[in-house]
């Protein structure tokens, strides 16, 4: 016999990047059940919010001038969205939670969300992350209305 392979796309999915998965790909989810296997939970750290007042010293993008440029250039850093990040974490500590933990969250109560891939520094990141598994059920239909709102 022989085991069916997995069917799955990899797009990039956080709450700032959402149309692909939510607008695009929603007929081929309802007519062939793929799953999706997601990347860049955390929209490349701005969803942590480490860059809500800036660049930080040794960051990525401190780092990696080149990177940190084409950020500024295609509005990664527009006042607009790090007003949303601030508001998205009035939510997480409403909830008793980090930033990174309610994206990660919000990524994964999506139903056609199989996985999320994590880019992580260190141990204690990496379990920080983890967390977020438990962290989905406390976004009721209410929480999940305000983050709409807000985004």
């Amino acid at each position: 016999w022989r085991c069916v392979e997995p069917v799955v796309e990899q797009p990039q999915y956080n709450m700032l990047k959402r149309d692909r998965v939510e607008k695009e790909y929603l007929p081929i989810y309802e007519k062939y059940g793929m799953g999706l296997t997601t990347f860049s939970p955390l929209a490349s750290g701005i969803l942590t919010g480490k860059y809500n007042e800036g660049i930080p010293k040794g960051s990525r993008l401190d780092v990696f001038p080149d990177l940190r440029k084409r950020f500024e250039e295609d509005g990664r850093f527009s006042k607009e969205r790090i007003e949303k990040v601030k508001s998205l974490e009035k939510i997480a500590k409403s909830l008793n939670v980090k930033l990174s933990q309610l994206a990660i969250a919000w990524v994964l109560k999506n139903d056609h969300v199989s996985s999320v891939l994590l880019g992580v520094s260190n141990t204690d990141q990496f379990k920080e992350n983890l967390a977020a598994t438990e962290i989905k059920y406390k976004l009721t239909d209410d929480i999940m209305r305000e983050i709409d709102r807000i985004l």
